[in-house]
């Protein structure tokens, strides 16, 4: 049978009691005592936790709350006259409030910033009957949209989560590691997308008239300069800049119709030239036809470099 949130918690406090109470030290709290108020701990990371973010881990407030609560057992005298449970109150309080600072990044001045915009935020979504836009909250507080934007950038850098930190409702088995997003690792369809559009660019750059593959290759994937091209096929660098717009106007619209409709083809087709249409519809057809998709999508690895590309 699964446990409830209760009983969950009431062990996690029996745990951690236990924990402290033999921690050691020269002042060895009652036992008895400590045990006899754990519903204390509890009691007060109810109503502290209502002030903390929802990432906040209650297993560690309590944690933090029963050491605070030993502590007033060592430090607990009777001859006082304070009840127990009055004095190890505020050592609860703040032992849970120094373990919530200490494990803070952000400063306090940020923590108090972020209060007030939430606040504001709140009297306007009662006031608006809906969630109020950046610019209205910006205009709430006195700030700008930018520095709302930076405010709460570096209270989000600020939270720290475990990987196993659990997401949803507590009967839900989903954990923070099982919704993050490997930004080193492509998905297969993104993986297959770009090894398709590399196959296209590596066919199209083949396709090209031989002065502008020359100036392709030379100026994007072999690094030389204008002058260099100029220089290599007799020609001015004006012209080596006529040659290079035209060849990438010729990829750029030969690898766009392999992902347009038949019917946005014709259509953009016939609001050009007789003699230019035919020569871009021609162009384009061959490099759908240079290779098979088969061998788009096995032969090109997203790692190879252009150089190699474009020299196969």
């Amino acid at each position: 049978m699964a446990k409830t949130k209760t009983q969950d918690r009431q062990s996690t406090t029996r745990g951690a009691a236990k924990t402290a109470a033999n921690a050691g030290g020269t002042g060895r709290p009652d036992r008895s005592l400590v045990e006899a108020n754990l519903t204390l701990v509890e009691q007060i990371v109810v109503q502290v936790a209502v002030n903390f973010p929802r990432h906040v881990d209650r297993g560690e407030l309590v944690r933090a709350g029963v050491l605070g609560l030993v502590e007033a057992a060592n430090r607990f005298d009777a001859t006082k006259g304070v009840p127990f449970d009055k004095f190890a109150a505020r050592r609860i309080r703040g032992a849970i409030l120094d373990a919530v600072r200490s494990a803070d990044w952000a400063p306090r001045s940020v923590r108090a910033l972020a209060r007030q915009a939430d606040s504001a935020e709140q009297r306007l979504a009662s006031r608006l009957g809906r969630m109020p836009s950046m610019e209205e909250l910006a205009r709430e507080v006195g700030a700008t949209p930018a520095d709302l934007a930076a405010l709460r950038d570096r209270v989000f850098r600020s939270v720290v989560l475990a990987l196993d930190y659990r997401l949803g409702e507590a009967d839900e088995d989903l954990s923070l590691v099982d919704v993050l997003c490997d930004r080193t690792v492509s998905e297969p369809s993104e993986e297959l997308e770009a090894r398709e559009m590399r196959a296209y660019l590596r066919d199209a750059v083949h396709l090209l008239p031989e002065r502008h593959r020359l100036v392709i290759t030379g100026y994007f994937l072999e690094g030389r300069t204008s002058e260099e091209l100029a220089r290599f096929l007799a020609v001015t660098e004006s012209r080596i800049s006529q040659l290079r717009s035209e060849a990438l106007e010729m990829l750029r619209e030969a690898i766009e119709a392999q992902y347009r409709p038949t019917e946005e083809s014709e259509e953009a087709a016939a609001r050009t030239t007789a003699r230019v249409a035919r020569r871009k519809q021609t162009y384009a057809a061959a490099v759908a036809a240079k290779s098979s998709w088969k061998s788009r999508l096995d032969q090109v690895s997203t790692n190879e470099p252009l150089v190699t590309l474009a020299t196969a």
